[in-house]
């Protein structure tokens, strides 16, 4: 029945901050982005080369988030690497913050935590 994920939504607070941080960063290609008048609001579709998708939205004031990660709902977005350490590297050359590498106790796979410009909770999953 269900193919995979599609795309994951995030609203960002600092529109311009975020698309960089996603495109400059952790290197989103644009697909599309479009300012939306009657919202005041933007929608930037973004990509990776395997096709996972984030569509990235601006509101004027947002809530923030209630807590991190335990709040009901979306707790993380993990993102597949290969070389954990060789990412890490790449982010924190560019002043982005990662937390101290750990095992998964069941698969023995690496991982590691970092943000995004609102404090969303995001995850490097090493993968062979």
């Amino acid at each position: 029945m269900l193919k995979g994920f599609h795309h994951v939504a995030v609203i960002c607070s600092d529109y311009k901050k975020s698309k960089a941080f996603y495109t400059e960063v952790l290197g989103f290609t644009i697909v599309a982005e479009n300012y939306r008048q009657e919202r005041d609001s933007y929608k930037l579709d973004l990509v990776l080369e395997d096709g996972s998708q984030i569509e990235l939205f601006s509101f004027p004031e947002p809530p923030e988030r209630p807590s991190r990660p335990e709040a009901a709902g979306l707790r993380h977005l993990a993102f597949k690497v290969v070389d954990i350490e060789a990412t890490i590297l790449a982010l924190n050359e560019q002043g982005v913050s990662t937390e101290p590498v750990r095992v998964d106790e069941y698969t023995g796979n690496k991982f590691t935590f970092f943000q995004d410009p609102d404090g969303l909770p995001l995850e490097l999953y090493e993968v062979t």
